[in-house]
């Protein structure tokens, strides 16, 4: 039985979930490993050794035998000072004995606990320590983090900061990783002009090409942008159908029920298979997802997505962000994720009607735990000059009327 054409945000935001797990990237390439920042892992990145590979110690203090210490304060003979660098092998901490150690340096022979300095006073080869410490405190064992061998990262693992240190580490210069997606960009209506042609007083600039193309990039993708499609079904069908040449069509417009909405139209004409024709959202409620089927020449994906996005600038960047991007990420190769929300308070009362789930342009701030949120005022989901304001949206549930100040509300991210 096919899914109702108008669906609430979780049942549509389940069907996009499902379709991403099923997808595979289309490709695999040798970068170099700063060239591979933010792009999806292609292989594992393995261990080539114990991490770390001698005791290491986490203070700056003396490496001391912990039973030495069992009565405090307790004076110790100094033998030796050990920084980063340093060979652990050339000290043997023996009964009496402790050895001053820099944070970062290897703990000696013989000791098994670092005393942190705040707690020591030392005078000549002597050290006075106030306070005890129990056996392998203050200290990293050898291997603690990874073992020789271990999977320090896996394919599908996102090239943040931490993951390209995490390669450094084991000595990779080069990394295996996905290509990026190419995400073709349609936007449609007669209304439209591109940016550097003079509107005349009836028509406005393509901007939703260019924030969209920015969110595509800024996922991981590459974006193509298509000519402006004009309210004609033969040009209109002939640019879709170059879009699908791409690994993801984005369609921007002419998804609602007017006279010149021809996209459904167009792509039903290329056996497109549709889930969902609108979700209860605002704004974005005229949303489209759906397929076609496509020959690639293997098992994976046999078919080609696409979204319909409603036309007003900032239902087509909630639209995307929501339900597009999970798709170009699965064919980034990312491992898939759940839509996460944060919470924050509510700056002033809020009233709307139930029913549908709102995403409003907000302004996430304040310092520590002590965040609140202030809905932008803007004027409906055309005022993208509103979104460029904010830095994330407030999500109001569906069946609430009224929300006061100071309530704790869902905030979604950009």
């Amino acid at each position: 039985m096919p899914p109702p054409a108008v669906l609430t945000f979780e049942d549509a935001r389940r069907i996009v979930e499902e379709h991403a797990a099923r997808l595979h990237p289309s490709g695999k390439e040798l970068v170099e490993l700063l060239d591979a920042a933010g792009l999806i892992l292609a292989e594992p990145v393995i261990a080539d050794r114990d991490f770390p590979p001698f005791p290491r110690s986490t203070r700056d203090g003396y490496a001391v035998r912990a039973e030495d210490l069992s009565e405090p304060p307790v004076n110790l003979q100094v033998i030796g000072e050990i920084k980063a660098g340093s060979a652990e092998a050339t000290l043997h901490v023996q009964p009496g004995q402790a050895a001053a150690i820099m944070t970062g340096a290897p703990v000696p022979v013989g000791a098994d606990a670092v005393a942190m300095v705040e707690y020591t006073t030392c005078t000549g080869d002597q050290v006075e320590i106030a306070k005890g410490v129990r056996a392998g405190e203050n200290i990293v064992a050898t291997g603690a983090e990874a073992k020789r061998g271990d999977h320090l990262l896996t394919a599908g693992t996102k090239l943040e900061p931490a993951a390209i240190g995490v390669a450094a580490s084991v000595g990779r210069l080069r990394l295996l990783v996905y290509a990026k997606p190419r995400v073709a960009v349609l936007s449609t209506g007669d209304e439209l002009v591109d940016v550097d042609v003079p509107p005349k007083h009836h028509q406005i600039r393509n901007s939703n090409t260019y924030s969209l193309a920015a969110q595509i990039q800024a996922a991981g993708g590459e974006a193509l942008l298509l000519p402006i499609a004009p309210d004609e079904p033969q040009r209109l069908g002939e640019l879709i159908e170059e879009g699908f040449d791409a690994n993801l069509l984005l369609i921007t417009g002419g998804v609602s029920m007017g006279k010149y909405d021809l996209v459904e139209q167009a792509l039903t004409e290329l056996a497109a298979e549709f889930f969902f024709t609108g979700t209860l959202i605002q704004p974005g409620r005229p949303v489209v997802f759906g397929r076609i089927p496509w020959n690639s020449g293997s098992e994976a994906n046999q078919f080609k997505y696409f979204f319909g996005l409603p036309g007003n600038p900032v239902s087509t960047m909630v639209t995307y962000e929501l339900f597009a991007r999970p798709i170009q990420e699965a064919l980034s190769g990312a491992i898939p994720r759940k839509l996460v929300w944060l919470h924050a308070r509510l700056t002033s009362e809020f009233k709307t009607k139930p029913g549908l789930r709102r995403f409003l342009p907000a302004m996430l701030s304040g310092e520590f735990s002590k965040s609140k949120v202030e809905i932008v005022r803007w004027q409906g989901s055309g005022d993208i000059a509103a979104a460029a304001r904010a830095n994330c949206y407030i999500v109001i549930p569906p069946d609430r009327e009224r929300i006061a100040a100071g309530e704790w509300v869902g905030v979604l991210s950009r």
